[in-house]
């Protein structure tokens, strides 16, 4: 029977937050001063969502399945719905600047007005709305909204889903003519190999808001203890990443593969604590305690920092280390203020939708989705919206 490793840890993930727990109780600091300190409100939440993320892969495949495309039965009505809510949504662009405008856009022109925005961001297109009163019926308004969120979704839906099925270990290692093994050099190729496509798929959660609207469940916690380790997200199975399958390409087994998962997970969860300060050459190698600490924190400096798992070499090759120097602030650049579970875990797809709902073109629509975070915050900001 295949054992999954995160599974069986369990027990002993229990007994090392007892233990921090017993620390803090001996080390004592004015409340409210340690971020690190247990709140009972957010442990909850953090640890039911733990155990929702180890329920959320097969309830995801039991909805997901039927309405993958070449998968399922119901693949092709949601490439239908796709199609439709596209044209349909097009149909309402043309209509609104009508109302708008008096007349439609000339054709092949594109509205020159732009702002300039954060840092990391050249420009964002505020678009004509800005220039002219919109008359559309606040009925239709919402009815066009609603049409382009799901065109959007239905889109993102078929694209993971069917990305997810072509790419699967299982099916890649299929078509591969090499086969590692299960030898020790085949355990060390499946571990490293885990760990370096991971770092690109940490890195882009932090890049692409698609992906950090599942990721940023993880970093919505304005404490760090071990618990925080075990607030998961449960919707990676609508996301668009590279895939681990590649590893399979490779020749490594399907099997050693879910393993190196599981000890990559296993790794990262004795990272996220106070308790343990720096650990000599450790940090240069190795992800630590310090080096994560950087990560879950909303300072300006640590933004988008040390997304290594279990060895930090590739922050350090391809730019994106950073070292603790000045104390952390925990959390999101704006906290969601909840310890409710549902609301943590959809804040951020709440978020989007409510973006590609007002958005007046398609541009913006999949900017929305598919940008960096900060792209689609300016843009709220600039309009004016909280």
């Amino acid at each position: 029977m295949k054992i999954d490793l995160t599974v069986a840890a369990i027990p002993a993930f229990i007994g090392a937050m007892a233990a921090e727990y017993a620390w803090q109780r001996t080390h004592p600091v004015a409340p409210g001063t340690r971020a690190g300190d247990y709140q009972l409100a957010d442990t909850v939440a953090s640890l039911s969502m733990g155990v929702g993320s180890l329920a959320a892969p097969y309830v995801a495949r039991r909805l997901l399945d039927p309405v993958t495309p070449g998968v399922g039965r119901h693949g092709r009505a949601l490439l239908a719905v796709g199609a439709a809510t596209a044209v349909l949504t097009t149909v309402g662009d043309v209509v609104r600047r009508r109302l708008r405008d008096g007349r439609l856009p000339d054709p092949q022109t594109v509205p020159a007005q732009v702002r300039a925005v954060q840092d990391d961001l050249a420009e964002i297109r505020l678009g004509p709305a800005t220039a002219a009163a919109d008359r559309t019926p606040p009925v239709l308004r919402k009815a066009h909204g609603a049409l382009a969120v799901s065109a959007v979704a239905s889109t993102a839906l078929i694209t993971s889903t069917t990305w997810a099925a072509m790419t699967s270990g299982r099916r890649l290692h299929a078509c591969s003519p090499l086969d590692l093994g299960t030898g020790r050099w085949a355990i060390v190729a499946a571990i490293l190999g885990w760990d370096f496509i991971y770092y690109w798929n940490h890195r882009l959660s932090h890049e692409s808001r698609w992906l950090w609207a599942v990721h940023s469940v993880h970093h919505s916690s304005e404490r760090y203890n071990l618990s925080t380790a075990l607030r998961q997200p449960v919707a990676e199975g609508v996301t668009l990443t590279v895939p681990y399958g590649l590893l399979a390409l490779a020749g490594v087994r399907p099997a050693l593969i879910e393993q190196a998962r599981g000890i990559n997970l296993i790794y990262q969860f004795w990272i996220h604590t106070e308790a343990i300060q720096r650990l000599g050459w450790v940090e240069k190698v190795f992800n630590t305690p310090s080096h994560h600490r950087v990560h879950h924190g909303s300072n300006r400096d640590y933004l988008d920092r040390n997304h290594g798992s279990i060895l930090i070499l590739w922050d350090r090759l391809f730019g994106t280390f950073e070292e603790e120097d000045e104390p952390v602030v925990y959390g999101l650049t704006s906290n969601i203020d909840t310890f409710n579970p549902l609301r943590v875990a959809t804040q951020e797809w709440t978020d989007i939708a409510a973006d590609v709902a007002t958005a007046d073109s398609w541009h913006d629509r999949w900017s929305s989705l598919l940008r960096r975070p900060g792209w689609a915050y300016a843009r709220r900001a600039a309009a004016g919206v909280a």
